[in-house]
């Protein structure tokens, strides 16, 4: 994989917009990210690479929302999503290129549709569910780094608040990045040019830590939301139709 001009300018803005509406909205950083980066370095190399960067981004996000995170209402979740995070990473590897994007873009698709159309789900009670969520999350984030729409559905079940949504997810991300990480190392799915892009995406990461965490605020949350899940309706459609 050769990294021209182009491709690091795009590297360098798809990861600055992904790492600001993580820190505006609390999640999007790899639904974000992963549609356009797969298209430009390969799903094979945008999933590592995002995982790198989402660790630098939640280890300063959760310490934002520390006081928030209930540690309680996400053990569980990080328990069976240890499991599920290397059969993910497995899959990656040895899957065709071109069903993981197609999948990849029909849960994007699926989720954004979810999340637009605001619908009410049944609250979840007992101790199972979390588990559950848990494992499936953990394999969608070893192949596609997008844990998050399970977590966040799992989360509008059990009525989470908005802070306490923050705090748990990046609890719960960080937590399973670092697992990912360790995954696809094991995997060798690290290469030299994954973490040029990683150190040319540094300055993009504290640049839009910076801008979300400062403007957050100020932004209309209900507005900035639908335009992002417009934009991943989108995104989504592109990588299934190839």
């Amino acid at each position: 994989m050769s990294i021209d001009l182009l491709t690091q300018v795009v590297v360098f803005l798809t990861i600055f917009f992904a790492i600001f509406t993580q820190s505006v909205a609390g999640f999007g950083l790899a639904l974000v990210s992963m549609p356009i980066l797969a298209g430009i370095i390969g799903i094979r190399n945008a999933t590592p690479l995002i995982v790198l960067v989402a660790i630098l981004a939640e280890v300063i996000l959760l310490f934002r929302y520390r006081n928030e995170i209930n540690v309680k209402a996400v053990w569980r979740m990080i328990v069976a999503g240890m499991i599920g995070i290397p059969l993910g990473v497995i899959a990656l590897k040895r899957l065709d290129e071109r069903i993981i994007l197609t999948v990849l873009g029909v849960l994007i698709v699926l989720y954004a549709v979810y999340a637009l159309l605001n619908l009410r789900l049944p609250s979840l009670e007992g101790n199972s569910w979390p588990f559950g969520f848990g494992f499936i999350s953990g394999v969608l984030g070893g192949a596609y780094n997008i844990a998050g729409p399970l977590v966040i559905v799992y989360g509008d079940c059990r009525k989470w608040q908005p802070k306490e949504f923050k705090g748990n997810l990046q609890g719960y991300f960080l937590l399973g990045s670092v697992i990912a990480v360790i995954s696809h190392a094991l995997a060798q799915n690290f290469s030299r040019e994954i973490f040029n892009l990683y150190l040319l995406s540094i300055p993009a990461i504290v640049l839009g830590l910076i801008a979300g965490l400062s403007l957050d605020k100020y932004v209309n949350q209900v507005i900035f939301r639908k335009v992002v899940l417009v934009g991943l309706v989108i995104a989504g459609i592109r990588l299934v139709v190839g």
